[in-house]
């Protein structure tokens, strides 16, 4: 149980004011597959697993895409580790890494293709990406986009 309480109510209230949806990379990768002729979901729950969603989903490719935070979700590259309160966010991004590992090996077990992408990556590769594995996972006889 985390025990550690966060360092001040200010810095408690910023970081709950952080986007959680609609973020600046999520809009860039939306806009590209959208203008490709893809349709897709937003902030789909996922199954049988309450407070968590997955950013774009397209049903019938059963294809989920996750756009992470560098800092939230511990990018090898970007991930930083503050240095007010450190045992409080060591164990706060700790879990939230393990939720991602979880979440991506649960909605593997159901029979997506779960694709993660980190919010510094290129919106046309990853779009690209995307739009790979969807029309791989399109069902026979359906047209994709």
């Amino acid at each position: 149980m985390n025990t550690v309480k966060p360092s001040s109510p200010g810095v408690s209230l910023r970081m709950s004011r952080q986007a959680r949806r609609d973020t600046a990379p999520e809009v860039a990768v939306r806009k590209l597959l959208h203008a490709s002729g893809y349709r897709y979901r937003l902030n789909v729950r996922v199954p049988d697993m309450p407070r968590r969603t997955v950013d774009i989903v397209f049903s019938k490719a059963k294809v989920a895409v996750f756009l992470d935070g560098c800092f939230w979700h511990g990018c090898p590259l970007h991930a930083t580790s503050p240095k007010s309160n450190a045992e409080w966010w060591r164990e706060k991004l700790d879990k939230n890494m393990a939720r991602d590992t979880e979440t991506t090996e649960h909605m593997r077990n159901l029979g997506w293709t779960v694709l993660r992408f980190w919010e510094h990556e290129t919106p046309a590769e990853i779009a690209d990406q995307v739009a790979a594995a969807v029309t791989a996972g399109a069902p026979s006889g359906t047209p994709w986009p």
